[in-house]
């Protein structure tokens, strides 16, 4: 009892983690000591644009070529030396099965060379420890146990109760497509380049929220659904083509002002109910489509009048990143959580795994 406890205490002496990050179209990697990012380096492919959307074998292509530079460049920001290095932590899953496996490949060749134990992680939960991640020099504001995450991204669209930083339980789910996925779909039947959910928020900036309404299903419990307001979307849009064939154009900021609208009501009408169900007020939003300016404003506005706390990463870290695994891997590295080298990634899964 006393060896494991020295183990323990060890741990918590002096922590320095890489955290790898390759689940879509995103290489990084970053470097934790003693819960504080020290680099957090990201390579974005900008090949995919001209398909409209993330092609999965130019994905994994594309990691394989950035992954070392990454890892490298990590490494040389952080200050320190690969011997440094205690832990391994890697995005496991869900993604993109090609690009995982160059993550986890990588992870695994690192920690074989070294002799470093691997930890693996959940990308939907790094995404809501995104919330706890430290910076040098940068006043930390994180949320208290339990709190309720919107967890928003291209293929999530969540409500999660957070008990403590492995301790999590999804209360409800999308049924069908994300709330990413509607955006950026949406987008591409408008002619914009891809990822469509930036620019339909530039562009709703300066249009018409009230102009358009748009298909709202009513899901029970606190589920998600928005295959039929992608539907309704392309339906209004080819008849009023059909009359109007420079209608999108004439009214492209108006289109993504209330359709942006749209979206955001079904996410904040099962966010309150969830809240409301709960008791908690300690509301954190994650995931890529928590940059969404529309939905932030939201949030804060509905925690003026229902008493919320609002935690919401900043936009390095709400996008893919290998600083919110390390932030991860750092919990499970003081819990002793280690996974054995014959792990292999998995395309999907809930936070359950």
């Amino acid at each position: 009892m006393k060896r494991k406890d020295s183990k323990a205490e060890k741990r918590h002496a002096m922590t320095v983690i890489l955290g790898i990050e390759s689940s879509c179209d995103d290489t990084s990697a970053a470097i934790l000591k003693d819960g504080v990012i020290l680099s957090n380096i990201i390579a974005s492919q900008k090949v995919h644009e001209a398909y409209g959307g993330v092609v999965p074998e130019l994905a994994s292509r594309a990691h394989q070529q950035n992954i070392i530079p990454v890892v490298s460049e990590a490494i040389k920001k952080a200050g320190i030396t690969i011997q440094d290095i205690q832990a391994v932590a890697f995005t496991r899953g869900p993604g993109l099965l090609g690009s995982l496996l160059v993550g986890t490949s990588f992870a695994k060749g690192f920690a074989i060379a070294n002799r470093l134990p691997m930890i693996e992680v959940n990308h939907l939960q790094a995404h809501i420890l995104a919330n706890f991640i430290k910076e040098p020099g940068v006043e930390s504001h994180h949320p208290s146990f339990p709190f309720l995450t919107l967890l928003v991204s291209g293929g999530n669209s969540q409500l999660i109760v957070v008990r403590n930083y492995l301790d999590m339980e999804m209360v409800g789910q999308t049924i069908d497509d994300a709330a990413g996925e509607a955006f950026d779909k949406c987008a591409k039947v408008m002619g914009l380049p891809y990822p469509g959910g930036p620019i339909i928020d530039r562009l709703a900036q300066t249009g018409n929220p009230e102009r358009f309404s748009f298909n709202k299903p009513q899901i029970p419990g606190l589920d998600y659904s928005f295959s039929g307001l992608k539907t309704s979307f392309l339906y209004f849009l080819r008849d009023e083509l059909k009359q109007h064939p420079d209608f999108i154009q004439e009214n492209l900021n108006d289109l993504c002002a209330s359709l942006q609208k749209t979206v955001i009501d079904i996410l904040m009408s099962k966010l309150k109910k969830a809240a409301k169900q709960t008791g908690i007020k300690q509301i954190a939003i994650g995931g890529g489509v928590s940059a969404n300016s529309a939905l932030q404003k939201a949030v804060r506005e509905e925690a003026a009048l229902a008493g919320w706390e609002v935690f919401i990463p900043r936009l390095g870290f709400s996008l893919d990143n290998a600083g919110m695994v390390a932030t991860t891997g750092y919990y499970k590295y003081l819990a002793g959580q280690f996974i054995s080298l014959d792990a292999a990634p998995y395309a999907r899964t809930t936070l359950a795994g």
